[in-house]
């Protein structure tokens, strides 16, 4: 059986791995959720793209924040590995905003960091209650 590429102008580099290049994130205000991860996170908000508002996470991938009034938004996860010296001030800046943040995904340890993997981590919603997580080592899977 011969396999014809759908998409022949894909980088040969497809062909050894597969990379996230953004993901649509659902928001009912597209400026607000964007604006609050571009601040806990230290980053900028992108010039519109269509009907999306990016958030380029610096390694090739962007949040592509999506305005959705219809319907009520279903909360999603989204982790984010950082530098351990850009931990505290994202800490800090979910203070200045009055998030708060927990050890845990499931939320039961309020104003607490985790330190999994010899790391540190915290969660924390945005505005529309997606499960953001904030960690400076990668899980450890069997």
């Amino acid at each position: 059986m011969s396999h014809t590429p759908q998409y022949p102008h894909a980088p040969e580099r497809a062909a050894l791995t597969v990379e996230l290049n953004h993901t649509a994130v659902y928001a009912s205000d597209r400026h607000l959720s964007a604006e609050f991860i571009a601040a806990v996170l230290g980053l900028e908000v992108g010039t519109p793209f269509g009907p999306f508002l990016p958030v380029d996470l610096g390694n090739g991938v962007t949040l592509d924040y999506y305005e959705k009034r219809d319907e009520p938004i279903q909360s999603q996860h989204y982790a984010f590995l950082v530098a351990e010296a850009r931990f505290d001030p994202m800490i800090d800046r979910l203070e200045t905003l009055g998030a708060t943040y927990y050890a845990d995904p499931g939320h039961t340890e309020p104003g607490r960091v985790n330190t999994l993997f010899g790391g540190r981590g915290a969660y924390f919603e945005d505005p529309d209650g997606h499960n953001m997580e904030i960690m400076t080592r990668p899980y450890i899977r069997p």
